[in-house]
């Protein structure tokens, strides 16, 4: 099984929503907080508690989640305009549902050249990003991919998250917005035997992301040494493509790839998020898109927030910063 749905009872959504409420802005202390949403969260009955630890903590776990009915804030200023946190909120229960299921998968994670750093990730249409490959874009359908982060050793699969969480503030007024996921294992069942092994073959380079190149590389290609875009045991495979372009290295390579993207939309299972759901999305065991969808740059647009999720903060300790534990360069 590649896919699960959970859907919280209505009076476990209105418990958690009520400790939420009395809960403030989570960034001023992300550990206290975290903290604060353990305790919330024992509020959920224990077999979906088990049900949500044990997506993160075994093999042969589904890499999607879709988890629904869970609290909503009342009240939401308008959907910020330049992919940042927007200021008025007076409650922060959105976050606190975000961290709260992230903490039962692992540790958040910000990376300087990805939302600044910042831990809690808006995730909203922004007008000169519309044809982007990245969380900025609408006008274009977002190609699967792993969510990577650049990094100086060449290797951007290796300090990447090990999930994501994406929670629905506001969803796409149209509701045209479509998140697919397509997970390794079914791709390698679905694709020749030949096609898998050239993909296991350190026969590709990977794009950094659009944040890296857009930000600090002037939009020119950064590009990552040869490596698999699949690894791993044939029975839990792995898989890492960037959004931002993977360049082939053979035209064996290069056919694999095609037959990998073209694949994709087939075994993939969609999504529409409305506010009150979230997905859980294991960011090793498949690959994510996004579909086009109408922006109007209103206030009233998509408005999603996620975090970056590790397992463990040891095994990419060498990219901490001094000024913040959780924050890598």
């Amino acid at each position: 099984m590649t896919f699960a749905d959970l859907e919280l009872p209505d009076p476990v959504r209105n418990a958690l929503g009520a400790l939420l409420r009395r809960l403030p802005d989570p960034t001023h202390d992300v550990d206290l907080a975290l903290t604060r949403y353990h305790q919330a969260f024992s509020v959920l009955p224990t077999e979906v508690l088990q049900q949500i630890i044990d997506f993160g903590r075994h093999n042969d776990a589904p890499g999607l989640m879709h988890v629904r009915n869970l609290p909503c804030d009342e009240d939401l200023p308008p959907t910020p305009a330049d992919g940042g946190p927007a200021a008025g909120r007076s409650t922060f229960v959105a976050e606190g549902v975000l961290l709260g299921l992230t903490g039962l998968l692992g540790e958040p994670i910000g990376v300087l050249t990805e939302k600044a750093g910042r831990l809690v990730h808006d995730v909203v249409p922004v007008p000169e990003g519309a044809h982007a490959q990245t969380n900025q874009g609408s006008a274009v359908f977002l190609n699967f991919h792993s969510d990577i982060t650049y990094d100086t050793i060449g290797r951007y699969d290796l300090a990447n998250p090990d999930f994501l969480v994406l929670n629905c503030l506001r969803g796409a007024p149209d509701g045209d917005a479509v998140t697919y996921y397509a997970d390794a294992r079914a791709l390698c069942r679905a694709l020749p035997e030949t096609v898998v092994e050239t993909l296991r073959s350190p026969l590709y380079r990977l794009n950094a992301p659009g944040s890296y190149t857009r930000d600090v590389a002037q939009g020119e290609e950064v590009l990552s040494e040869p490596v698999p875009l699949v690894s791993g045991a044939d029975r839990f495979p792995e898989i890492a493509v960037s959004a931002n372009g993977v360049r082939a290295l053979t035209r064996g390579a290069q056919t694999a790839l095609d037959a990998f993207q073209e694949s994709c939309l087939g075994v993939a299972d969609a999504v529409t998020l409305r506010p009150g759901q979230a997905l859980l999305i294991n960011n090793r065991k498949g690959v994510h898109a996004r579909s086009t969808f109408r922006a109007a740059y209103d206030g009233r647009d998509r408005w999603l927030q996620r975090t970056y999720i590790r397992r463990n903060l040891w095994n990419v300790r060498y990219r901490a910063t001094p000024e913040d534990r959780r924050v890598h360069y």
